[in-house]
């Protein structure tokens, strides 16, 4: 098959012919029908993951695809299924899974992370039965590739983890794929959203993605909102971001850390302590969480495929991986990599 392919931390991705994968016993073998390029892609190529520690490697962990083969202790599915997966491959029997809480798998597997991802024409998958999610036919490949990791994520962190309630004022820092689809979903909830971005085209892309108010970086979210943030994300994943979540909170706010932080950030424990802040992390959704959100997406409600400005080919992705690095961009990315 063909996939992406990177030999070191850094060093410049290619487009190679690799062996194809098999299922393993108790996954399945998805041809990959749209991947999305996500900015913890560029992460783990620059060696911020710890789970990547062998070469080469294959990126790619959020994915839209149709089953090709499975194990053979998969009971639930067969192939010719469209599905998509949590980037958490979770494996349904320790101690998280058991408790409901599968996205912090003690276990868990990683495509593009711990094995090879979805920058490619296939990619296995692990523990078929305990994360596969089946698509509905309404749902395109390219919105559905966001489902795996941006969308689900920020749906978890804007109501499950961060609680937003209708009327509420949420912040989103970092207007990225991640953050549009925060915004979106919050203001889909009834939320009151104010984005902040460095970028122009960022603002833009969040106003019509459901922003009331959107600000440049360094703007004081206190004084827009009258009071701060009642919920507020860092969803791109950087000091100055998180330290400007927090900040910008009202007393008793919720920070949520969404992006990715190569190394332990600064944060404002003053502010934390004196207006009893709460500070959460979010890390994905299990896939027993799913059908709501596909339930809300079917309906209309919620429109991820709104959101992807670009769709490449398999030949494109390297240089665009690389230039994750230049920025969270304005819009959503999706690999095509049959096209």
């Amino acid at each position: 098959m063909r996939a992406v392919v990177y030999d070191g931390f850094g060093r410049p991705p290619e487009v190679a012919e690799v062996p194809d994968p098999s299922p393993p016993s108790h996954g399945v073998v998805v041809r990959v029908e749209a991947t999305g390029l996500c900015r913890s892609d560029w992460h783990g190529w620059m060696g911020h993951d710890p789970d990547i520690r062998a070469f080469p490697h294959v990126p790619g962990h959020e994915l839209a695809g149709v089953i090709e083969a499975v194990g053979p202790n998969v009971r639930e599915w067969a192939p010719g299924a469209r599905v998509t997966v949590p980037f958490v491959c979770a494996c349904g029997g320790c101690e998280q899974c058991r408790a409901g809480n599968e996205q912090i798998c003690d276990r868990q597997r990683q495509p593009g992370f711990t094995h090879w991802g979805s920058f490619a024409e296939l990619v296995a998958l692990d523990w078929a039965d305990v994360n596969l999610v089946g698509l509905p036919d309404e749902v395109g490949a390219a919105a559905a590739a966001g489902l795996g990791c941006r969308f689900a994520t920020a749906y978890r962190a804007v109501l499950q983890v961060g609680r937003a309630q209708p009327g509420e004022w949420v912040a989103v820092h970092g207007c990225g794929g991640v953050g549009l689809s925060a915004v979106m979903i919050a203001a889909a909830a009834g939320a009151r959203v104010v984005a902040v971005d460095v970028s122009e085209a960022a603002l833009e892309a969040a106003r019509a993605a459901g922003a009331e108010l959107a600000a440049a970086a360094g703007a004081d979210v206190r004084e827009l909102t009258g009071g701060g943030a009642h919920v507020s994300l860092d969803a791109i994943g950087s000091e100055a971001a998180c330290a400007a979540s927090v900040a910008g909170l009202r007393k008793r706010g919720r920070h949520v850390q969404v992006g990715l932080l190569p190394d332990p950030p600064r944060v404002p424990m003053d502010l934390v302590i004196a207006r009893e802040l709460e500070l959460l992390g979010s890390h994905g959704m299990a896939a027993r969480a799913y059908p709501e959100l596909l339930a809300l997406v079917e309906a209309g409600r919620l429109r991820p495929g709104d959101l992807v400005t670009r769709e490449i080919g398999l030949d494109e992705a390297p240089a665009a991986l690389a230039a994750m690095g230049e920025g969270a961009g304005s819009g959503v990315t999706v690999i095509r990599p049959g096209g």
